[in-house]
């Protein structure tokens, strides 16, 4: 029988059951409904709505079916068309008439949003764990390889030397915003609904703060009507985790490209590596790959959150059952890549000797203009002349570290030796903080364990 039989006597059409169903997607929500419920029922207690002892035997049942749900013994019907009926009905099998108070003062839109609260909190949470294991694992491999060259690229062309360690803590540096994205995030999701009804408030003297209170919510909605129709927690987590995924992809991008033959900068474990049908050579980075797709249908799922409430007017509407699909879907990608990534990320080796070689003497092209802009000549000077060095160079099949001090004082008459053309050198002239100077690396892993450390003690404290 429907919580609505009352006002719709017509059976449902099978059709209309399968259709409106949200039971499958929502299960995950069961646990939370539960906790919902049970905060409920001692609010109404303490409202004078229902005796102590009926408070106890519902927060006892409830109990129950929350072990059934963990234990996944739970039993699943499709006549019931959600999560929130599926609770209810069992626990009346439970406890009979006594479950039937329950509802008194609550209807599910402020049951789902409060349920969808919770879930997108323990998410959240989930969230800033796995991007601060992650974190680690960047930093542990940029400390490991702290004082080996590569290559650094802008338009995928070969720029200037660098550190091993700077595109790694760059990546670092990336997900410290997206850290702090989620927990700015966590602070607004962090608020109960519970109490607002359908959208006009409650007739019976429920204490929201109460509600809120025992299912850890840090405050309560003010706006009935906003409570039960916001879903600005949904979207804020669905495109936090866009973002995320996006930079999770760059690094993707990164990690196909330095293990592919042409790069040969990395190898990639085999244990997180597939091969070849076909070709017996094939040493594939799935990993990556699969990261980098993920990241795309991750980007669609904001884009539907973003779509799907655009055009809902005030109040609860069914519409906005659809929002839990792309919201599990993103949470899931999010979380299974960055501990994937976490896992892999510490196997990885760098051919350091290979990195080294790979860099073009064509990357000290700058060095040479600074050092030219040093000995008096205006930069935009230093750059031509260097420049026409360079042309010198190709025409000739020469690279720039091929220069005699003849042939650069032809160019530069008063320059007296030839610059120190190797990588060592060249990361070492950078002055800036940040820079890929040894000792701004350094700081910058120093700064990023500091910041890691610190993350994990507010976690772990709690919200």
């Amino acid at each position: 029988m429907k919580m609505w039989h009352g006002r719709i006597d017509a059976p449902a059409a099978n059709l209309f059951e399968a259709f409106t169903s949200s039971v499958v997607q929502d299960r995950r929500l069961a646990p939370y409904d539960v906790q919902v419920s049970m905060a409920h029922a001692r609010a109404l207690q303490r409202a004078g709505l229902i005796s102590p002892a009926d408070a106890d035997t519902l927060d006892h049942a409830l109990g129950e079916i929350a072990s059934e749900i963990d234990a996944d013994t739970f039993a699943w019907h499709d006549e019931l068309e959600d999560v929130h009926t599926h609770v209810e009905v069992r626990l009346r099998e439970k406890v009979g008439a006594v479950a039937d108070v329950l509802h008194a003062g609550r209807s599910r839109n402020d049951q789902v949003a409060a349920d969808l609260r919770l879930y997108v909190k323990d998410r959240t949470r989930d969230a800033l764990g796995a991007i601060l294991d992650l974190q680690t694992s960047l930093v542990g491999l940029a400390a490991k390889y702290a004082d080996a060259v590569m290559p650094g690229y802008t338009h995928l062309q070969q720029a200037q030397p660098l550190l091993i360690a700077q595109p790694l803590l760059a990546y670092a540096a990336m997900l410290e915003r997206d850290w702090e994205r989620f927990k700015d995030h966590l602070a607004r999701v962090n608020r109960s609904p519970l109490g607002s009804g359908a959208l006009a408030g409650s007739t019976f003297p429920l204490d929201r703060s109460f509600l809120a209170e025992q299912l850890g919510f840090g405050g309560v909605i003010a706006n009935s009507l906003d409570a039960v129709s916001d879903r600005d927690f949904v979207v804020e987590f669905v495109t936090t985790a866009a973002l995320c995924m996006t930079h999770l992809s760059r690094l993707s991008e990164d990690l196909v490209l330095w293990s592919s033959v042409e790069f040969g900068l990395i190898r990639l474990p085999d244990a997180f590596s597939s091969g070849s049908s076909m070709m017996p050579q094939k040493k594939n980075p799935d990993v990556a790959e699969l990261v980098r797709g993920k990241a795309a249908l991750v980007i669609g799922d904001a884009t539907g959150v973003l779509a799907l409430v655009k055009g809902i007017p005030l109040g609860y509407n069914r519409d906005l059952q659809e929002n839990t699909t792309p919201l599990y879907h993103a949470s899931d990608s999010l979380l299974g890549s960055l501990s994937i990534l976490a896992v892999m990320l510490p196997e990885i080796e760098f051919d350091t000797a290979r990195a080294e070689s790979a860099i073009s003497g064509f990357a000290y092209a700058t060095d040479l203009a600074d050092l030219l802009v040093e000995g008096g000549m205006p930069f935009r000077e230093a750059h031509a002349v260097v420049g026409r060095i360079v042309s010198y160079c190709l025409e000739r099949g020469r690279d720039l570290t091929d220069l005699t001090l003849a042939e650069l004082q032809a160019a530069v008459p008063w320059v007296q030796e030839l610059p120190e053309w190797t990588a060592s050198a060249s990361v070492r002239r950078k002055r800036t903080a940040g820079s890929t100077h040894p000792d701004a690396v350094a700081e910058g892993l120093r700064a990023a364990r500091a910041a890691i450390d610190e993350h994990r003690a507010w976690l772990a404290a709690g919200i």
